[in-house]
C-alpha cells in the first residue's frame, strides 16, 4: 500500500528524507529543500541586495544545484543579486574537459553567464602534468591548494562581492573528521563557518551547509537536472575518501551522525593562551596566507624548480626549503619562519609544547 505524504497533502510519498524522515511527495519534497536553503541564507544574511555573487560551478550535481536554487530563490524572494558562474579548468584529460561541457550547458539553462580560468593560464602548469611529476599521492594536496587559490584569482578578476560554494552538510562533516585525525586545530575551528574569508578578502559562502548530500542527488534527479557524474581520475586514494566512507559506516548506525558532526564542530574551541596562525598576504602573490609565502606559491616553486615535493613532508625539511624561497624571493636579512605543524594539507597550528587539548 501506497505511503502517504506526511504534510497532508494527499499524494503518494516518492522518498523518505535522510535528515528527517519524513516520507513526502515529489512537491512537498521540492518545496522543503528549497525553503531550508532560503532559510540558511537569510538566517545568516548571507548577501545584500545588488552583491554580485559568483558560482563556483563544476558541472557535478551539487554545483548544478547550487545554480539551479541560487536562480530559483534570486527570483521568487526578490534576493537582487547579480549571479555568475565561475569554473576551475585543472587540466584533467577525460574529466574536467567532459564536466565543463556540463557547466556550458548550465550557462544557456539557466541564463547565468560563465567564467573559467584554468591552472594553465594562472600557473603554467596542468594537473595532468602535475601528476607526471609528482605521482599520485600527493596530487589532490596539489589540486586543492591551486584550485582554491584559482576560485579566489577568477572571482578577483570578475570583480565579484561574493563567491557560493556547492559544500554540503556530508562534505562539511567530513572536513571536521579529517581535521581531527590529523590534529589541524587551525582548521578545525573554521571549517563548520557558514561564511570564511579575511577582512579585505571575497568571503565565500555555503548555502548548502546544512543539506543533505543524499537530497540534492534527489532532489536533481527528480528535477531532472543536467550535471555531471563521474569521479574524478586522480582521486581514489584521496584521504577524504576514507572519511567518508568511515562517515557512511557511522550514518548506517545513527541517522543523525552528520548533523550531529556538523554541531559538535562548531561547538569545538581552543584552549585560551594558545597561538594559532594568522591570516596575512604571501610576500609573493599577494593572496591571503598564514605564512610569509603561501603554500600555492611554495607547491609552485618546487614544480617549476624540478622538485614536486618541496612543501610536502617533514616539518623541518619543508621549513628549510620556505626560508630558502622567502630568502631568495625577498633579497634582503635572512628570515626564518616560526615553527609551525605542517601536513600534506598545509600549515596547521602554532606548536604549544605539551599543551594540545582542545575544550569542547
Amino acid at each position: 500500500m501506497p505511503i502517504k505524504c506526511n504534510t497532508g497533502c494527499q499524494k503518494n510519498a516518492v522518498l523518505k528524507r535522510p535528515k528527517t524522515g519524513d516520507a513526502l511527495c515529489k512537491e512537498c519534497f521540492f518545496w522543503a529543500f528549497e525553503e531550508e536553503v532560503h532559510h540558511t541564507i537569510t538566517a545568516a544574511k548571507l548577501f545584500t541586495p545588488g552583491d554580485y555573487v559568483a558560482i563556483a560551478a563544476s558541472g557535478g550535481k551539487d554545483s548544478t544545484v547550487l545554480a539551479y536554487i541560487m536562480k530559483l530563490l534570486n527570483d521568487r524572494y526578490n534576493y537582487g543579486l547579480k549571479l555568475v558562474l565561475l569554473s576551475v579548468d585543472e587540466g584533467i584529460t577525460g574529466y574536467r574537459d567532459d564536466s565543463l561541457e556540463t557547466v556550458k550547458r548550465n550557462e544557456q539553462q539557466y541564463d547565468i553567464p560563465l567564467k573559467v580560468v584554468s591552472y594553465e593560464e594562472l600557473y603554467g602548469w596542468t594537473m595532468d602534468r602535475i601528476v607526471q611529476e609528482t605521482g599520485r599521492k600527493s596530487n589532490c594536496t596539489f589540486c586543492g591548494v591551486f584550485r582554491r587559490q584559482a576560485l579566489d584569482r577568477g572571482a578577483t578578476l570578475l570583480e565579484v562581492d561574493k563567491i557560493v560554494t556547492g559544500h554540503n552538510a556530508d562534505d562539511i562533516a567530513e572536513t571536521v573528521l579529517m581535521n581531527i585525525l590529523r590534529g589541524d586545530i587551525a582548521r578545525l575551528q573554521r571549517c563548520t563557518a557558514l561564511v570564511t574569508g579575511s577582512e579585505g578578502a571575497i568571503s565565500r559562502s555555503k548555502p548548502f551547509k546544512y543539506t543533505y548530500e543524499k537530497e540534492i542527488v534527489m532532489y536533481a534527479y527528480f528535477k531532472k537536472l543536467d550535471y555531471f557524474s563521474t569521479e574524478c581520475i586522480y582521486s581514489p586514494n584521496a584521504y577524504r575518501g576514507y572519511a567518508r566512507a568511515f562517515l557512511k559506516d557511522l550514518e548506517k548506525i545513527r541517522a543523525t551522525t552528520i548533523i550531529d558532526i556538523i554541531h559538535s564542530g562548531e561547538c569545538f574551541s581552543v584552549r585560551e593562551g594558545i597561538k594559532l596562525p594568522t591570516q596575512s598576504t604571501c610576500e609573493c602573490c599577494g593572496h591571503i596566507s598564514s605564512q610569509p609565502i603561501c603554500k600555492a606559491c611554495v607547491l609552485l616553486e618546487g614544480l617549476n624548480k624540478g622538485k614536486p615535493k618541496l612543501g610536502i613532508g617533514k616539518t623541518s625539511k619543508v621549513r628549510e626549503h620556505m626560508n630558502e624561497i622567502i630568502n631568495e624571493k625577498l633579497g634582503d636579512e635572512p628570515k626564518q619562519i616560526p615553527q609551525t605543524t605542517i601536513t600534506d594539507a598545509g600549515i596547521t597550528a602554532t606548536h604549544h609544547n605539551k599543551n594540545k587539548n582542545l575544550d569542547f
